[in-house]
């Protein structure tokens, strides 16, 4: 990681620079480890206080870290605790967020060929209607339609015919005789 110290009345050693890089280092790591980032580090005392404005762009993200301490190693190490927290959370949303995984590429089948492979045609199930039911008139078939059900399909007593009752979003009944 690349880092860049701006300070306002501070000057940081030469000891104290590596102390700090060995602590941006696992920044680095949490964002990207293949890539290089910059960091902008901004040091300012006021009113013996000192103040720190950590920045990094990262995929045109901008991570902010500030903290302010009496100390300044104190304020530099809460601003770094701040990053890495926004590192990890911008880590984790981009991987549970990323889409469904690629199909795997057979090496030995050539590219997309135009002609592409028929789909398979949809399956029809028989449903036998005459196995363990028997016919029903429209009150049993409105006691038998529960609150999860949208529609039943029944035979009717009467008129031996096929009869779909459905249910209409006001609560009331549609009766769909053949």
């Amino acid at each position: 990681m690349k880092i860049t110290y701006t300070g306002r009345q501070v000057e940081l050693a030469p000891a104290q620079l590596k102390k700090l890089e060995s602590r941006f280092a696992k920044v680095g790591k949490l964002l990207d480890g293949r890539r290089e980032c910059e960091a902008h580090v901004v040091l300012s005392l006021e009113r013996r206080t000192h103040q720190v404005e950590i920045t990094i762009n990262y995929y045109n993200h901008q991570l902010v870290g500030l903290a302010s301490s009496s100390d300044l190693f104190t304020a530099i190490h809460s601003a770094v605790e701040k990053l890495e927290k926004q590192a990890v959370k911008t880590r984790t949303k981009w991987r549970d967020t990323k889409r469904a995984p690629r199909p795997p590429v057979d090496e030995a089948a050539p590219a997309a060929s135009p002609e592409a492979e028929p789909e398979p045609a949809a399956r029809v199930y028989r449903v036998n209607h005459h196995q363990k039911r028997k016919p029903m008139t429209l009150e049993e078939a409105v006691l038998e339609m529960d609150k999860s059900k949208d529609y039943l399909v029944y035979r009717d007593a009467e008129s031996d015919r096929v009869a779909v009752l459905i249910r209409r979003r006001d609560g009331n009944f549609d009766l769909v005789e053949g």
